[in-house]
């Protein structure tokens, strides 16, 4: 019966391979959604709509689960994130799938193949690197994976912590982000 089974799971999906990430996520996607070259015309352009135009502060709240956008002092949007695999407590080492608490800044932006768009924090700073060995870095607010670029199992990743430390939002989300954060804003993670 369970090799029935297996021809008709090879011919409904064909005999393509499926690769998932460490994640358990599958990696196979069509590379029409996250298009390197029109992202990078993107950062070089000033032709776009600003939805969140000169946002100065960005403030995680990481037990809440959210990420609140600000421009002098004036709260503008709440928006809901993931975390690290590991979300509790300061990120101490590499590998630890930790998000990390404390001030930062966005110190740049990056296109990517798996993540859409994302922007990077500052993470280490100093005061990171005198309390913990070999403490990582690379942490970036970022889009969902490729597999979820259409936005529809946004329901599913937001309810996990899947990150490897980073903050993740929706594509929609990092859209309007993308144009109203510059380097600089600061970032605030929290408890």
């Amino acid at each position: 019966m369970k090799y029935i089974l297996y021809i008709f799971i090879v011919l409904l999906f064909g005999c393509s391979s499926f690769e998932f990430d460490r994640d358990g996520f599958n990696t196979n996607v069509d590379a029409k959604y996250y298009k390197i070259k029109e992202c990078r015309r993107e950062i070089l352009s000033d032709n776009y709509i600003r939805e969140y135009e000169n946002i100065d502060k960005i403030v995680v709240y990481k037990s809440k689960r959210k990420m609140e956008l600000y421009r002098d002092n004036y709260l503008i949007d709440t928006i809901p994130i993931s975390l690290g695999k590991n979300p509790i407590g300061h990120k101490i080492r590499r590998g630890d799938n930790r998000t990390p608490e404390g001030h930062y800044y966005i110190n740049r932006k990056k296109c990517s193949k798996k993540y859409y768009r994302s922007l990077g924090i500052s993470y280490p700073s100093s005061k990171d690197i005198k309390k913990g060995v070999n403490v990582g870095g690379g942490i970036m607010i970022h889009g969902q994976l490729a597999w979820n670029a259409d936005g529809k199992a946004n329901e599913y990743t937001l309810s996990k912590d899947w990150t490897h430390g980073c903050i993740a939002i929706t594509n929609k989300d990092m859209q309007k982000l993308w144009y109203g954060i510059q380097k600089g804003t600061v970032v605030y993670i929290k408890k």
